[in-house]
């Protein structure tokens, strides 16, 4: 079962539990079978709680198959119970009016309290059925390097994606002479090679012989993007953008994105825009200095310009030139720190999205001195200069915020590779959602 099916299981086995739920409540709630006009009066009400409920899950990461501990697995739980408490009661006694009369009551609580058990009991039986041993995927890695060692630690922590790593194989002795016999004594379903085998024509004549096992082959970097989500720089030639950014397929993508980078910064713009004279006397009163700070940015096909964001750090902090940013950084004031948790400091770049210079969704624009170093020591680094920067990012939401460093840029790079190579309305969504949660619990950066 690949990752991706994995989401679709759970996603399909939610939305099975919420109607199955509903039709017990009312089930218990009447003592007899409900007729087919009660269901019906309740099932258009519930369904828009219902598609509230599944965007908090998905926000809160229950789909990101990720090991969860008991602790946090009931506390998580307990906070999205709550919550959707919340949206349920202001869906049906504040917005229901133009959708149904129905105000439930005995049916709203019961349907909650089966489907938080019913939730529990899938989710802790999903994770077990897939950690079985008789049904784990196999693994092992041929070949050694840097990608293949952190694809081995994320398979080996990660035991709900369904992997079991057997082990990883050197291509520089006799191993794989028995590759066959390793194969079939191991009962291995999936071979990743870590290096090309057209490199090694031995081992490439070892594994074509290994095709009647009906066992999985993948390259290095293609599994390592299935269960990673980023693409391993280190690994890909040339060909490799060739191969897979399909650019004159996106036409139309880019012509939805823009129109909805139009529609979401006006509207952003008009709803934010109280919120802009209050953060800008704070920061007036916090420090000296201008509240809004301009900074020359690295856009589209390395063209620079102007990024407006509201000032997190005090007056002149790189007067003594460009300066990475780091974590608990001096520079930042107190105000600071809160804006840029919250994401705030970011308001004003609605007017770069607004003039084109900037997406919502896209890699995070980097200063020209940063680029010009980090594209000397990072390969491919300015093919994330393809697409317009955005406010928000893979990269932005699932790996570091910003490159405090070499080695956080590498990885920064590796999901905006990932998302210039997957970029669609869907992923776009994801990545919206994601950063709701991150603006909501203030782990901005």
């Amino acid at each position: 079962m690949t990752k991706n099916l994995r989401k679709v299981t759970l996603l399909i086995g939610d939305i099975i539990l919420l109607y199955f739920s509903l039709w017990l409540a009312l089930f218990l709630r009447y003592f007899e079978q409900p007729s087919n006009d009660l269901y019906q009066t309740h099932l258009i009400p519930f369904s828009i709680v219902f598609i509230f409920w599944l965007v908090i899950m998905f926000i809160d990461g229950w789909y990101e198959l990720k090991p969860i501990n008991k602790q946090s697995f009931y506390s998580r739980i307990y906070r999205d119970f709550l919550i959707s408490i919340l949206i349920a009661v202001a869906v049906f006694y504040f917005a229901i009016d133009r959708f149904a009369v129905i105000r439930p009551q005995t049916i709203l609580v019961l349907d909650i309290v089966i489907f938080t058990v019913l939730f529990i009991l899938w989710r802790r039986s999903f994770a077990k059925f897939v950690r079985l041993q008789k049904i784990l995927n196999r693994v092992i890695i041929v070949g050694e390097n840097d990608a293949s060692a952190e694809l081995a630690e994320e398979i080996s922590k990660n035991t709900d994606l369904g992997f079991e790593l057997v082990g990883t194989y050197q291509t520089s002795n006799s191993q794989h002479k028995n590759l066959f016999e390793i194969i079939q004594s191991k009962k291995i379903n999936t071979v990743i090679t870590a290096i090309d085998p057209e490199s090694n024509p031995k081992l490439a004549k070892s594994l074509f012989s290994c095709i009647k096992l009906k066992v999985n082959f993948y390259n290095l970097a293609s599994f390592y993007e299935s269960i990673t989500g980023k693409i391993p720089v280190t690994t890909i030639k040339h060909n490799w953008f060739l191969e897979n950014l399909t650019e004159g397929g996106k036409k139309s993508y880019d012509s939805i994105k823009r129109l909805a980078d139009l529609i979401l910064s006006l509207v952003g713009l008009a709803v934010t825009l109280p919120l802009w004279v209050i953060i800008t006397v704070i920061i007036k009163i916090e420090s000296k200095g201008p509240a809004i700070y301009m900074q020359e940015r690295v856009g589209l096909g390395g063209n620079n310009f102007v990024l407006i964001k509201f000032r997190s750090m005090v007056n002149n902090a790189e007067d003594n030139g460009a300066v990475w940013a780091q974590k608990n950084d001096l520079r930042v004031t107190r105000f600071g720190n809160f804006l840029r948790r919250a994401r705030l400091d970011e308001l004003p770049q609605f007017i770069n999205v607004l003039k084109g210079e900037m997406s919502f969704i896209g890699p995070r624009p980097e200063r020209p001195q940063f680029v010009e170093e980090l594209s000397e020591q990072i390969p491919f680094y300015k093919e994330r200069l393809l697409i317009k920067p955005g406010l928000t990012g893979w990269a932005q939401t699932v790996g570091p915020a910003y490159g405090g460093s070499k080695e956080e840029s590498l990885q920064k790079l590796q999901y905006d590779l990932y998302y210039i190579k997957n970029r669609s309305l869907i992923l776009d969504l994801s990545i919206l959602l994601k950063t709701i949660k991150i603006v909501i619990s203030r782990k901005g950066r």
